[in-house]
């Protein structure tokens, strides 16, 4: 199948994105500090972002013939991020967060939107603009974050 590599992308994206969603409950649970009340709902707002891009993720290879992933097994094999596994700090959680959203972009620029490119998939490109730049804007808003203290 022509578009097997940008399937097999989409489904670590979709792995990625399920992982992220989980992270961010994680997060969302046990915030504890002086901004537990601003951070508790950025991750809320983020959680729910990264369940409609999911969605989407999903629903795009499905649209293009193939099988998204459907197991926390598989997603857990295919992420190239991994799960939240300790009760971090304000400052981890927010610096883990940038550094995940950070590889994200970094693989949409170098796999995702060069695999669309080849096989002339211009829907699939726009999707993948649209997460790169709401990830972008995400890790400019944490960084700022940071810098205040």
């Amino acid at each position: 199948m022509e578009n097997q590599n940008l399937i097999n992308y989409l489904n670590q994206l979709l792995s990625n994105q399920f992982t992220m969603y989980v992270k961010l409950h994680r997060y969302h649970w046990y915030i504890q500090g002086k901004h537990f009340f601003q951070l508790h709902e950025v991750f809320e707002e983020m959680y729910n972002q990264f369940a409609a891009q999911l969605d989407e993720t999903a629903e795009r290879i499905l649209m293009i013939q193939g099988k998204p992933l459907a197991t926390m097994s598989k997603y857990l094999k295919e992420a190239t991020i991994e799960e939240a596994s300790a009760d971090d700090t304000e400052q981890e959680i927010i610096s883990q967060l940038i550094q995940d959203l950070e590889q994200l972009v970094k693989e949409i620029r170098s796999e995702g939107l060069p695999l669309a490119g080849e096989i002339q998939d211009e829907p699939t490109t726009d999707l993948l603009i649209g997460m790169q730049s709401y990830y972008e804007k995400m890790v400019w808003m944490l960084q700022a974050f940071l810098h205040e203290r």
